[in-house]
């Protein structure tokens, strides 16, 4: 049987969803609130990947398998220290939530899911960030949404960042 969420406490939450879907505003929101580490997925990238992003040219899935890696190493790093944390990621498609997120019980998985149209005009009014506005349309191509069977937390981006936080909050039991 799959563990749902009202019967196990995260140790760890993951914060999914494309570029400017507000993961790392609700990541720090959580992580002020909770008092828990806080590590956008975005540190975790070798400098290789940030270039090609930069660049405008989408990473493949080799490009991704050593910061999927590093992600989940940090994940299982405070989970066998007693710790907690938060850790925002794309994790467009379901292998790579196999990886960071997996059979993991005590490991929330929060998707941040929005419009095209939406979460465009946030990006474009975003400013000092890597990633073009043009790699928004293959984020939303690559997008697989995770299942049922993945107890995805699933938030609309429609509302106030403060009305999303105490969703996550409460859905989560850490209210």
């Amino acid at each position: 049987m799959v563990a749902s969420h009202a019967t196990v406490k995260p140790a760890v939450i993951v914060v999914m969803g494309v570029a400017s879907s507000g993961k790392t505003s609700l990541g720090e929101r959580l992580a002020g609130q909770l008092g828990w580490p806080f590590r956008d997925a975005d540190s975790f990238h070798p400098p290789e990947n940030v270039a090609k992003m930069a660049g405008g040219t989408p990473l493949t899935d080799e490009d991704r398998k050593p910061w999927l890696a590093a992600i989940a190493a940090w994940i299982d790093d405070l989970r066998a220290s007693g710790g907690h944390g938060i850790v925002t990621c794309s994790a467009l498609k379901r292998a790579y939530r196999r990886v960071i997120v997996g059979d993991r019980a005590d490991v929330a998985l929060v998707y941040l899911k929005g419009s095209r149209e939406l979460i465009g005009e946030r990006m474009a009014q975003r400013q000092h960030h890597f990633m073009p506005t043009a790699l928004l349309d293959s984020q939303f191509a690559t997008l697989e949404e995770p299942g049922e069977d993945e107890r995805p937390l699933v938030v609309s981006v429609e509302s106030s960042k403060d009305a999303i936080v105490a969703d996550v909050l409460t859905r989560l039991s850490l209210a």
